[in-house]
């Protein structure tokens, strides 16, 4: 029996996303994500609540694209359906909840992020690399599209080719 509810998180990525492949070849990415509540005492004071762990599945070219622009600890949204399983193993009846995300993106609120459109055909398999951070150089984002975060400082991108400096050209 499965259940499945709209469900919208954010939080902060416990581990690197685990990339695998099925075997028709989909990929799939795992994610764990912590969810802490802010608290506010009686005196005015936040404080963080007990974080709440949940576990994501993305499939195909979000896993890939998840895989290849995440790492433990960055801020994350992720929106998707909750799925409750229950399952017997050894006898046993157990019960399961993931995320099953329709999308995943940085959290906004603490960094920047620099988009960049991944071509339609998927790089897939295992033997794709995968490179994360803004410090890939110009002909590896060509060869291989990444979606660059940087929380140091903006990332800078002028809009269709205009001169730098924030002018529009016509």
């Amino acid at each position: 029996m499965s259940t499945r509810i709209p469900i919208s998180i954010a939080g902060n990525l416990v581990a690197n996303p685990e990339l695998t492949y099925g075997e028709s070849g989909v990929a799939h990415a795992k994610l764990r994500v912590a969810v802490n509540q802010r608290i506010q005492g009686a005196d005015g004071t936040w404080q963080d609540g007990e974080p709440v762990f949940h576990n994501v599945s993305a499939f195909r070219a979000l896993a890939e694209n998840a895989a290849n622009s995440l790492k433990k600890g960055d801020p994350v949204t992720v929106a998707g359906e909750l799925e409750f399983r229950s399952y017997e193993k050894d006898g046993e009846k157990r019960e399961a909840r993931r995320i099953v995300a329709d999308t995943i993106g940085p959290d906004l609120r603490f960094g920047t992020a620099a988009y960049q459109r991944s071509a339609h055909t998927a790089v897939s398999g295992p033997e794709a690399g995968i490179q994360v951070g803004p410090e890939v150089s110009a002909d590896a984002e060509a060869a291989s599209p990444v979606y660059n975060i940087a929380t140091k400082s903006p990332v800078v991108v002028p809009p269709f080719g205009a001169a730098a400096g924030n002018e529009m050209s016509y």
